[in-house]
């Protein structure tokens, strides 16, 4: 039946078309509420147990981070008591570390998860389409050249970062398939960065060398309670400013652009904030911590495995708060006499959870 010849039946039979209508319709109406309650019922269960994978491994590293601690004396500790030598290992370490990885981790995963949603493509983390060469490539010039070791190295490696993804969207924002063509331009230009850090690095003392090679795995080692403010402060403005804004655009941009502008978005500026939104998420812990592998890169698609959805922003920041803080925790105790980068317990680990995440993928007929 035609349209017009559904229009003309509608207005001479409205009770019988209704009647027959309805119960076609009704399951249909039903299912979506449905579906969208179990959704967010998957999506509050996952929240919970990494909460809790999240508070095991705080706890866990208090008690057992490279050296055992009393139990009594930590909760004396805790509850604002001072106990000589255990009161700076707790308050000038420990905490420092897992406040630092937590807030980097969370705004890494927020990155990854925020390409990733906006572009449909898993690959679409910082980590692989350039931006955290950018930031690794100027911390490494700044090191090397000019021997900074201080803000100013935090500073350096933001501004590349920034730059970098500055360069990478202007070279793709013409025409259509942005994303695509972003993530072909990040390659290109993430592959240029990695040898531009080799020359570098080829030109640097031995101990200068060795420096660089230990923040480029990404580590905790230097975090203190500055660091820790630093990236409260930066990412929760960001956060509490930007993020919401951000997060309405996206949800009509996936609708597709020409969509997003007939419903009245300035497709060129959510663009625009989204990116910047998104690399300074990732850039700022960068500056911080150093390249931690895999963490933006896998935050998003375990949640999304997980809830058996869509990614989800903000679980995503949980998810890669939680991946730092469990990886901090085997970095300090997986050897005895050794303490690792966590950037190597990320990368070690990251590479088989990917694994996993593509095996079920398939398994189920349905991608992260």
């Amino acid at each position: 039946m035609s349209t017009s010849e559904m229009a003309a039946a509608n207005m001479t039979q409205p009770r019988s078309t209704t009647e027959t209508a309805g119960p076609a319709t009704a399951p249909a109406s039903k299912a979506a509420p449905a579906l969208a309650a179990r959704r967010r019922s998957r999506v509050r269960r996952t929240a919970l147990w990494m909460a809790l994978a999240l508070v095991l491994a705080v706890a866990a590293y208090l008690f057992w981070g490279r050296d055992r601690l009393p139990a009594a004396e930590v909760f004396q500790v805790l509850s604002g008591e001072k106990v000589p030598g255990t009161s700076f290992i707790i308050m000038s370490d420990r905490l420092p570390r897992i406040a630092v990885g937590a807030l980097a981790g969370a705004g890494l995963g927020i990155s990854g998860a925020l390409f990733q949603r906006w572009l449909g493509n898993p690959l679409a983390s910082p980590d692989v389409i350039g931006v955290g060469y950018g930031a690794s490539a100027a911390a490494v010039f700044a090191m090397i050249t000019l021997g900074y070791a201080d803000w100013k190295l935090n500073a350096f490696a933001l501004a590349g970062g920034l730059l970098v993804a500055a360069l990478i969207y202007w070279l793709s924002a013409s025409g259509k398939r942005t994303g695509p063509r972003l993530i072909l331009a990040g390659l290109a230009i993430g592959a240029m960065l990695q040898a531009l850090i080799q020359y570098l690095l080829t030109q640097a003392q031995v101990n200068t060398a060795s420096d660089v090679m230990h923040w480029l795995t990404g580590s905790l080692a230097s975090s203190n309670w500055e660091n820790a403010l630093l990236l409260l402060a930066s990412l929760g403005a960001i956060g509490i400013l930007l993020l919401p804004l951000v997060l309405r655009q996206l949800k009509m941009l996936e609708l597709g652009e020409d969509t997003a502008a007939a419903l009245g978005l300035h497709v060129g500026w959510a663009r625009a904030i989204l990116v910047f939104v998104a690399v300074a998420m990732g850039a700022l812990p960068i500056a911080v911590t150093g390249p931690m592998a895999f963490v933006a890169f896998l935050a998003g698609p375990i949640t999304a495995a997980l809830t058996r959805g869509p990614i989800n922003i903000l679980l995503s920041g949980l998810t890669g708060a939680t991946l730092v803080t469990v990886a901090n925790f085997f970095a300090a105790n997986l050897f005895a006499d050794l303490s690792l980068p966590v950037g190597v317990i990320t990368g070690a680990f990251g590479a088989p959870f990917l694994i996993w995440i593509l095996v079920r993928a398939n398994s189920t007929g349905s991608g992260a």
